[in-house]
């Protein structure tokens, strides 16, 4: 009996210690994918704006974007802005998401 326990210990540490995420890695990770993402969308928004407009309404549940959007542009300076800023949000919310899957991983070894 006392093995079977001690068997299944060992187990469920070696489970945790491959269910743990290392944080930076995971954040640059997702901050590289929403990066490819944003530079996508962007030539989208170039090439097609009327139809991406009509996009943004339907995700916002907004039937006339024009009037609070206005026109659609994009810019050198307002492409690297909004990629940075899409890059680091990302990988900060997905450090933390890391950072908190770990700890709550790490709680399950004292179980």
């Amino acid at each position: 009996m006392q093995s079977i326990k001690k068997s299944k210990i060992i187990s469920l540490t070696l489970i945790n210690k491959y269910m743990e995420l290392q944080k930076n890695k995971f954040a640059l990770a997702a901050g590289g994918v929403m990066g490819i993402v944003y530079v996508v969308c962007a030539i989208f928004v170039a090439l097609w704006p009327n139809f991406a407009m009509q996009l943004f309404g339907w995700l916002i549940h907004l039937v006339n974007v024009d009037k609070f959007a206005g026109d659609v542009q994009i810019t050198a300076s307002g492409f690297i802005i909004g990629l940075l800023q899409a890059v680091i949000y990302t990988y900060i919310v997905a450090y933390l998401f890391a950072s908190l899957h770990n700890r709550f991983m790490s709680g399950n070894k004292q179980q």
